[in-house]
């Protein structure tokens, strides 16, 4: 049992790993299967397509995230801007680790599925929509913490600027993956807490 729990989680991280460093379209299921060491009857034994496995993908990526940075960076240790902060800081952080091991900024896999698969796969494209969904809530909710807390104008729409934050976000990430440089990063990104939207 402990075999096959080991070999299904090295085939979803083999395809992990590929579709960050390389793309959704380069990377089939030979190349998974010759990276994490197993024959192509293993990997259908466990996911019937690549897309059924690109699904795990996405799941395990948003668990990942949460654990790692998400829940850390929006610890109540801080006011809730300075949360807010804290996320942009360990986001520049992991790409930067990124990029010193792999000599590239490899952006937010969220993002790089989306652009490649949004206008191809619709089961992905839902799936990355509600992974950006939670982390659009994720937002929202610390905004509100911060009004409560009078630390943003009760005026401000909490949701509206948590989609505009998102979307800060994944631009500045494509912009830091377009120009190989995770310091674009730590310059634009701490401006994502600046950003306001007035309810009309």
């Amino acid at each position: 049992m402990q075999a096959t729990a080991d070999t299904q989680q090295r085939i979803l991280d083999s395809a992990r790993e590929l579709f960050f460093a390389r793309s959704y379209a380069d990377v089939g299921v030979a190349d998974i299967c010759e990276h994490a060491g197993v024959k192509k009857g293993s990997f259908y034994h466990f996911y019937p397509s690549k897309q059924a496995l690109t699904l795990a993908v996405l799941d395990a990526h948003f668990v990942d995230i949460k654990e790692k940075l998400i829940d850390q960076a929006f610890a109540e240790d801080l006011p809730p801007l300075a949360r807010m902060a804290r996320f942009a800081e360990m986001a520049y952080q992991f790409q930067k680790q990124v990029s010193l091991e792999t000599g590239h900024v490899l952006g937010c896999p969220f993002g790089n599925l989306s652009t490649e698969l949004s206008t191809q796969d619709e089961l992905i494209r839902e799936r990355i929509q509600q992974s950006f969904a939670r982390l659009q809530t994720l937002l929202s909710g610390v905004l509100k913490t911060a009004q409560a807390g009078g630390e943003v104008a009760p005026e401000v729409d909490a949701s509206a600027t948590a989609q505009a934050m998102l979307a800060y976000f994944e631009g500045v990430l494509l912009m830091a993956k377009n120009q190989n440089n995770p310091e674009l990063i730590r310059h634009l990104l701490p401006a994502m807490v600046q950003i306001r939207i007035n309810q009309s």
